[in-house]
Order: C-alpha cells, then sequence, then structure tokens
C-alpha cells in the first residue's frame, strides 16, 4: 500500500524543487541553506492553460505537464527530485491516539486497520501514509499519529506530471501542510515566534478561497469558498471586450481605463473582504475558536495593492501580506522585485522546497 507516490510525509536529503500546481499556473521554487540561513536559489511561474486544473484535480495531463517542463527549464534549476502536494479537498487525515512503544510493524498494522474505519474506498485504490507527531512529555504513554489518504488516481495524476519532464517526484505532500511549513518561516519573525497565537492564512487563488488557521503553529482549520481572482479576469473580459487571456494579462501589467480602479477593482477588493469574513464565521461557527489574533493574506489576490490595509479595515484584525522569504537572501539571478510581488502566490512552493532540509 505504501510506496513512491504515497510518500505524503517521508523525509529526504537530497535537494528538492518544489512544485506548486495551482489552477492557474505552475510554481517552481530552489531553496538552498548555509548554516542557519535559506537562500532563493531559483524560480519561476508558468501559466496555465484554463481548464487545465478544474476543481482540484488534473483535468489536461499532458497541458500540465508541458508547462511544469517550461517551468523547470526557466527557472534553470539542476534539480531532478522534486516536492510536489495534492489538494487537502482529496486527502482523508485523521489524528490516532497510539501507545508510544510500538513498532513500525506494529503501528503500520493497526494504522491499516484503522483505515478501513475512516476511509470509504478499498484499501487497494489509496495511497496511505503516516506521521507520528513529537511529543512534549517524553515519559508519555500515547503519542499522536497523523494518518493520511488519498486516491491513488488522483495522487498518479500529479507524479505524471512531474515524471513526464524527466524529474523524479520524491515527496507528495498535502497542501496543507506545505502551507503551515511556509507559515512555520513568517511566524518565527513574529513576536513570540507564533506561540499561543491564531493566525488565519487565506489563500485567495485564481479559482478557490482557502483558510488554514494555525493555533500555536499548527494548522486547526482548513476550508474551501468559491471564490477567486477569476471573478476579477471575467468582470476584465465582460466589461472591456477583451479575451480572457487578455484580460489576465491586463489585469497583471496595467493600462486599463481609468475607471478600472473605481468600478471594477475597488468593488472586487470589497467583495474579497466578505468573503474573508464569512470564511472567518464559518470557522469560529464551527471550532472553540470565537477570534483570530492576525490575517496573513496569500495567493495571486494578495499581491493587489492596499488590499491588506483594506482587510484590516473592514474586518478589524491586523492583516499583513505573506511573504515568507523576508528573512531569506537571494541568488544574484533573482531579481528582488519580481520575487517582492510573487511572494504570496509560492507559500505551498516555498513549504514543498523546505522538505529539501527535512532532518
Amino acid at each position: 500500500m505504501r510506496g513512491l507516490a504515497d510518500v505524503l510525509f517521508k523525509k529526504r536529503r537530497q535537494p528538492l524543487v518544489g512544485i506548486d500546481i495551482s489552477s492557474s499556473a505552475v510554481k517552481v521554487l530552489e531553496l538552498a541553506k548555509d548554516g542557519e540561513h535559506f537562500r532563493v536559489e531559483r524560480y519561476a511561474v508558468e501559466p496555465l492553460p484554463q481548464n487545465a486544473v478544474v476543481e482540484h484535480a488534473i483535468a489536461e495531463v499532458e497541458q500540465v505537464a508541458q508547462a511544469v517542463e517550461r517551468a523547470v527549464k526557466r527557472s534553470g534549476t539542476r534539480c531532478k527530485h522534486a516536492a510536489v502536494a495534492v489538494p487537502a479537498a482529496h486527502v482523508i487525515t485523521k489524528l490516532l491516539k497510539m501507545p508510544a512503544k510500538m513498532t513500525d510493524q506494529e503501528r503500520q498494522a493497526q494504522i491499516e486497520m484503522e483505515a478501513d474505519h475512516y476511509i470509504p474506498y478499498p484499501l487497494d485504490e489509496v495511497n496511505l501514509d503516516y506521521c507520528v507527531l513529537p511529543v512534549a512529555d517524553p515519559s508519555a504513554t500515547e503519542t499522536d499519529v497523523l494518518m493520511a489518504a488519498c486516491r491513488k488516481e488522483v495522487v498518479d495524476d500529479y507524479v505524471a506530471v512531474i515524471q513526464g519532464p524527466g524529474l523524479t517526484p520524491t515527496v507528495v505532500d498535502v497542501e496543507t501542510y506545505a502551507m503551515e511549513n511556509a507559515y512555520a518561516l513568517i511566524a518565527s519573525q513574529m513576536p513570540g515566534a507564533g506561540q499561543e497565537k491564531t493566525v488565519a492564512v487565506v489563500d485567495i487563488g485564481a479559482m478557490a478561497t482557502t483558510i488554514n488557521v494555525m493555533h500555536n503553529n499548527r494548522s486547526v482549520y482548513t476550508r474551501d469558498h468559491t471564490f477567486g481572482g477569476r471573478q476579477l479576469t471575467e468582470e476584465i473580459q465582460r466589461r472591456y471586450g477583451l479575451s480572457y487571456e487578455e484580460a489576465g494579462l491586463a489585469k497583471k501589467q496595467g493600462g486599463l481605463p481609468d475607471n478600472y480602479q473605481t468600478d471594477v477593482l475597488r468593488p472586487f477588493m470589497e467583495a474579497m473582504c466578505q468573503e474573508i469574513m464569512r470564511a472567518l464565521q464559518f470557522f469560529y461557527s464551527s471550532s472553540p475558536f470565537n477570534s483570530v489574533d492576525q490575517l496573513l493574506l496569500a495567493g495571486g489576490c494578495a499581491q493587489i495593492p492596499g488590499i491588506d490595509e483594506l482587510v484590516a479595515a473592514r474586518i478589524g484584525v491586523p492583516a499583513m501580506v505573506a511573504n515568507p522569504f523576508a528573512s531569506m537572501s537571494l541568488a544574484s539571478r533573482v531579481k528582488p522585485q519580481l520575487l517582492g510581488n510573487d511572494a504570496p502566490s509560492l507559500m505551498i512552493s516555498c513549504g514543498l522546497a523546505l522538505r529539501s532540509f527535512d532532518a
């Protein structure tokens, strides 16, 4: 049942390139480490054809594999091993309590037995993996074990688009945990290193908004909402008579009529604020929490100038734009302004690239 494709948590020491496949683009990132400090070596963002990825699933394997190949080539990375993540929507996770003194074989057998109760598919149709979580008390008799399972057909598509360009998919992670990994870099710069804090990471992508709430630097809640930057692109397309591709370019590069800011962009920003408020209300109503200390904005829509100030004003919670590279040095080939613009969209690829340095 366990194999190459289901190394959801397996740790590797060889250099890895992080490859994030979203609904609108492929993001490739390579990091290096000098002592305790990270350096951005190479990265590239390659747009995907419309509908190549639909509802968190790869619909056009060949098109996505070609985009991965272009992104890898543009980045200039020589890494042959990759870390990729499947969307949380396709993954079943369960936290299990187990005796701390179990052998690996005993734990494996117990997990396979438990999996039958929680996974609504035949076990030969899923990739199953687990991770023993660290315990604060060394004398504890029980330990938490995180079990994760994903349909093989989903994992196989992600593996195929990595193998197509000649890479080896060494790590298949879950987007939630890749995001948590990158968030740890940002938390380390916060007062108290994020401890005793509840931070909502709001990732507003092209097709969906994912809220991932961290408490004490661990993910305690995640949920997708159907709101994203595509709505802004389609409004530009409709209002100014452009093709979808032209509208997407104009959104990024500018050159739209004077009324764009007031008539199109500002209403979209207000709608973003409402969607974030709605996402928080869902979180409060389904958890013991009734507030968050900080909002961290990620994804392509976090690149909109001034969105952090507007979100903070409308929601009444401090908001900042995610930049996992703020304390990193940059290789000479990496352009600081370009990376700064792209940083909020690179959280997952950053979390994946960090897997190179797992102990």
